[in-house]
């Protein structure tokens, strides 16, 4: 077994199992994926974004937690106009998302991936880019998912000419079947396997990446480019009945929720009730109290009282990546292909960050180890969904013994705001049973996050498992 790996896409996860075939490290194979992904998931996903990759070390047990997230740029604009649109998820779900150049924050993706292979990466840096490099020239194929993506992301992705001309096909959107190209990114990519991350935050790249920010009234400046810098965190960590859970710690908020929700969770089965009721506490501990805390690095305290790829290597080091756009910014630098993000249209995000620093956010990527050894290493995209969907698989394999592919398509609940969505009838008659306001879904959807485990069996066997409901795929190599 050369290793596993889960990702959002069939041809993301076949990047990182080439590499890991090719010996690759698991932090090799993630980068890879990542840079694939930039290409078949770039309305959510890119260098103009931010994120985490937390990397397990076999031989020495130790986790680190990288953060590349996006920083609030210095001068950025209080109560800036955003442009305001709703993505519609079955034709009665809407979340409504902000967008413009003013809600582009610092990005930090390139020089996170960059980072992580230095340090644990073994193939050249230029191998690992080169097969993304030629996906964006050559195009390929949207899936069915990719095209109902596109679809329901299609006001915020073509607001703007330059967006409008990246995923627009003759006044819409491109739909599942046509063939999806981004020459430009091609170039920038020959860039970034020649001369490394640097050329997105300093020279004649980063120069036209602020310029046009500011040209639409964006705060984005070259001296928040060149002052932004990767930063190490030790992951938080909660026990699961036996298990060590470790995931992505304060100023985001995401893995402290996950921990607080197993610890609600403890030993009582994940019934859709025990579920919904950890996701009220994890709901619950959002207060303002909270949103200082994750700036002061105390969050961690509570716990006593958005694309995502998993990647576990032939030595059993563990790579989890969670990256993103935001919700698809259409804010693209003409000539480049780089689609940048709209982190801060999230104002319940940025209202906790001040300019200079780091917004919180909700991506988890997670480890679970049993006696020291992964076990199960996941994440997901889905927004506020997340969060829950990770919870929901941790219980579902640790405390069930599901495997990972049942414990991924699995379904769901989601609870909020004191309604609890359901794909599954069974798990909608049980709450109203229990007095709940239940919002009943016709089938599996992405609302309820997309997940990407790999898991290693209490036999030591290996297996993996993209959510179905993001179109994503997972190939054991």
């Amino acid at each position: 077994m050369k290793g596993a790996i889960a990702a959002g896409h069939p041809l993301t996860a076949e990047a990182g199992a080439s590499v890991l075939r090719a010996g690759g490290t698991a932090v090799d194979a993630c980068a890879a994926a990542a840079f694939v992904s930039w290409v078949c998931e770039s309305p959510l996903t890119g260098p103009g974004g931010g994120g985490f990759m937390l990397v397990h070390e076999a031989e020495s047990s130790k986790t680190t937690v990288l953060d590349f997230f996006v920083t609030v740029p210095k001068a950025a604009i209080p109560d800036a106009e955003l442009l305001e649109l709703a993505v519609d998820f079955d034709g009665d779900t809407q979340q409504l998302f902000r967008t413009g150049a003013a809600a582009v924050a610092v990005p930090g993706t390139a020089l996170g991936l960059e980072d992580a292979h230095r340090r644990w990466g073994r193939l050249p840096w230029a191998e690992l880019v080169a097969p993304a490099a030629a996906l964006a020239r050559d195009g390929f194929q949207l899936t069915a998912m990719q095209g109902y993506l596109h679809a329901i992301l299609d006001g915020l992705l073509r607001h703007s000419p330059e967006g409008d001309a990246m995923y627009g096909r003759g006044g819409r959107p491109y739909r599942a079947g046509e063939r999806f190209a981004i020459p430009d990114l091609g170039d920038t990519f020959d860039r970034l396997a020649r001369d490394g991350a640097s050329v997105l935050y300093g020279g004649d790249l980063a120069e036209r990446i602020v310029a046009h920010v500011a040209a639409g009234g964006g705060a984005l400046a070259l001296d928040d480019l060149a002052a932004y810098e990767v930063i190490e965190r030790e992951p938080i960590t909660v026990e699961y009945r036996g298990h060590e859970f470790r995931s992505n710690p304060p100023p985001s908020s995401g893995g402290v929720l996950v921990a607080l929700g197993l610890q609600t969770l403890g030993e009582r089965d994940p019934t859709p009730g025990a579920i919904a009721d950890a996701m009220e506490a994890q709901e619950a501990a959002r207060d303002a109290a909270f949103a200082r805390a994750l700036q002061t690095g105390d969050a961690a305290a509570l716990l006593k009282g958005t694309t995502h790829i998993s990647v576990l290597d032939a030595d059993g080091n563990a790579a989890s990546l969670s990256a993103s756009l935001g919700s698809g910014s259409g804010v693209v630098v003409p000539g480049t292909g780089v689609h940048l993000n709209n982190m801060l249209g999230e104002l319940d995000l940025v209202g906790a960050s001040k300019p200079g620093e780091r917004l919180t956010s909700m991506m988890s990527p997670s480890i679970v180890l049993d006696r020291g050894r992964p076990r199960l290493v996941l994440g997901s995209a889905g927004s506020a969904r997340l969060r829950g969907a990770i919870l929901q698989v941790t219980a579902n394999v640790v405390a069930t013994g599901m495997p990972v592919d049942e414990a991924v398509e699995a379904p769901r609940i989601h609870a909020e705001a004191g309604v609890v969505h359901c794909e599954a009838a069974a798990a909608a008659d049980a709450l109203e049973l229990q007095g709940r306001t239940v919002v009943r879904w016709k089938e599996r959807n992405l609302f309820f996050g997309g997940v990407s485990a790999v898991e290693v069996r209490p036999d030591g066997t290996t297996a993996a498992a993209g959510d179905p409901r993001r179109g994503g795929a997972d190939l054991v190599a």
